[in-house]
């Protein structure tokens, strides 16, 4: 149909318009099928029903879990550390104790990409810069960067201000006496925990209990706010210990002496009041520092008056003959003949490194004679002696609670072979560890009872009880014999203190290597007591390999005993029992005296 339209101007134009009708399409014209909607509405249905299903199980039937997965991602829970108890010597001198350090975390991450800064921290860090890369990895959450960083490394660290990088506060040990107390002491590992020593026997004391702060963080790790109740730490508890700091370090210095001197393998002293049983000093040598471990050998870490147990020689004889004196069968005047070859057991006999004839049972303490204590041993049943050796703690574990202490040796007596209780007479055959040797001698000290020990501080200060092995009268009869064996006409004189009486006993002992004695290895020992008359302490001292051409116990492991005992005397206010100028005159005639077994 064409039609007219007037235009602007007034004209008409022609438009062509065409009528269209919609039923007559043929898309327009077609029925949808029924299904179809039916279909979208029902496909609209589950969608509508699985969100309401979704949201019901979000809000009401796994809400907990989905609160979790929240919280998780800005609420943590803090540790808050709890302070590892100090452990300390007998006066509160501090041996061991806690300092809080910052140590460096990161989110990899979050760290700044800047290549110079990342080289920068890999240097401060002591790394390379691949390991740190490593280190930054981006799949994880959580990294240390530096644990129990000094101040210097602190410092650098919170110079570079690298974003993703974080500061907490941990605690390390520090150890004021070093190498002196390091055996004692022991260490703890990074996490606080102890590992030897004092350390790991108190574990359970010293480490305390942590705390917790739940906080809420932001994405990169700052603290926003707490939410929740603070849990606070409970502290470690303070050990005391029976160790006098100041008699373990002359103690430490005397023996590290000794084996420089001697060119000797290796050296340790005990110490042990003998009145309350405690420990005043435990050192050896060689040593480490607790505080740093890096490149220690098994050598330095070994507590070796504990851990290692030695034929003790000599120092032996002093119980047999107790028990022959005991037993009624000798007296301290009884002769016994101790010439060469006076003593043969299946065609051997025991030799002395000097012949001596005939001597008393005194004398056989002082000179050391094998011959006379190998003839008082064999008159006696295998029996007596076991029970003795057992009543004075060889071959028992030591009631000590410290790690590391063991039995030493002491086969059952129904096997022993004549030989064999001759020679455990001077100690072969049996063997015992230095502070096992230094408990035995108690049993001089403190009138034939042996009393336990112990290294932590006794309460009362009071005298201790132990176990009775021989008589007072026995006892006090040896202590005489032992104050000759230390001095003019003795095997030990140059273990006399200035201005204090002692007595001890010097050992000299070939070392085992497999199934037979090393022919040029000893070890020296020297076990004693002081002042004689009413002793106050006990030390015993070994040095294991002498080199340097003296091997002798009286003449290595005797001058370590005499410092050690003066300076331990003076420190503990006990006044001399002794005019010091006759004693520097007798040890300067006796100098020259050879020591003997």
């Amino acid at each position: 149909m064409i039609g007219r339209k007037k235009g602007k101007e007034g004209g008409t134009r022609a438009v062509n318009t065409r009528s269209v009708s919609y039923s007559s399409s043929p898309l327009l014209a077609s029925k949808t099928p029924p299904w179809r909607s039916r279909f979208l509405v029902a496909l609209v249905g589950l969608s509508f029903t699985g969100l309401l299903g979704r949201a019901l199980y979000v809000q009401v039937i796994g809400t907990e879990f989905f609160q979790k997965q929240g919280e998780a991602r800005y609420a943590h829970t803090l540790e808050l550390p709890a302070s590892r108890g100090r452990i300390n010597d007998r006066s509160g001198q501090v041996l061991a104790a806690s300092v809080a350090v910052p140590s460096f975390w990161a989110i990899p991450k979050d760290v700044d990409t800047d290549p110079a800064k990342r080289r920068a921290l890999a240097k401060i860090l002591g790394i390379s810069r691949d390991e740190l890369e490593r280190k930054l990895d981006p799949n994880s959450r959580f990294v240390w960067l530096r644990r129990q960083a000094d101040d210097d490394t602190a410092a650098q660290i919170k110079t570079l201000a690298l974003k993703g990088v974080f500061q907490d506060r941990e605690y390390k040990r520090k150890y004021p006496e070093g190498e002196a107390a390091a055996h004692v002491v022991g260490f703890t590992n990074i996490e606080e925990r102890g590992q030897e020593g004092i350390e790991l026997a108190f574990q359970k004391e010293l480490q305390g209990r942590d705390g917790s702060r739940a906080v809420v963080r932001d994405r990169l790790g700052r603290v926003v706010e707490d939410i929740g109740d603070r849990v606070p730490a409970v502290n470690g508890r303070d050990i005391d210990l029976s160790i006098d700091s100041k008699i373990q370090f002359f103690a430490y210095q005397r023996v590290r002496d000794a084996v420089a001197e001697h060119k000797a393998k290796a050296g340790s002293v005990v110490v042990l009041d003998a009145q309350t049983g405690e420990v005043l000093a435990l050192a050896n040598y060689p040593s480490f520092n607790p505080g740093d471990r890096q490149n220690l050998s098994g050598a330095q870490l070994r507590n070796r008056a504990l851990t290692d147990v030695f034929e003790p020689g000599s120092t032996m004889k002093p119980f047999i003959a107790s028990l022959a004196m005991e037993t009624g069968r000798v007296k301290p005047e009884t002769i016994i003949n101790t010439s060469p070859r006076s003593l043969v057991i299946a065609g051997w006999s025991p030799t002395d490194a000097h012949p001596h004839g005939d001597l008393s049972v005194a004398e056989v303490i002082q000179k050391s004679s094998n011959i006379g204590a190998a003839k008082l041993a064999m008159q006696m049943q295998p029996r007596e002696m076991h029970e003795m050796f057992t009543a004075i703690g060889l071959g028992q574990r030591l009631q000590i609670n410290f790690p590391g202490a063991i039995t030493g040796k002491l086969r059952p007596y129904k096997s022993w072979r004549p030989i064999e209780q001759a020679t455990m007479s001077y100690g072969y055959g049996l063997s015992a560890s230095l502070l096992q040797l230094a408990r035995a001698y108690t049993v001089f000290a403190r009138d034939g009872e042996v009393i336990p020990i112990t290294m932590t501080r006794s309460q009362s200060g009071e005298p201790v009880h132990g176990i009775r092995v021989f008589s007072p009268k026995v006892a006090h009869d040896m202590r005489g014999m032992l104050q000759m064996a230390a001095g003019p006409g003795g095997t030990a004189p140059m273990a006399m203190a200035p201005g204090y009486s002692v007595g001890g006993k010097s050992g000299t002992a070939h070392k085992q290597e497999g199934k037979a004695y090393a022919g040029n290895k000893y070890r020296s020992w020297f076990v004693g007591l002081a002042p004689i008359s009413n002793p106050r302490i006990i030390v015993a001292v070994m040095v294991d390999e002498p080199s340097n051409g003296v091997y002798f116990g009286g003449a290595v492991a005797g001058p370590v005993f005499s410092q050690v005992v003066s300076q331990s005397l003076r420190l503990m206010n006990v006044p001399p029992d002794l005019e010091v100028k006759p004693q520097i005159v007798a040890a300067q005639k006796m100098q020259a005296v050879e020591e003997s077994f």
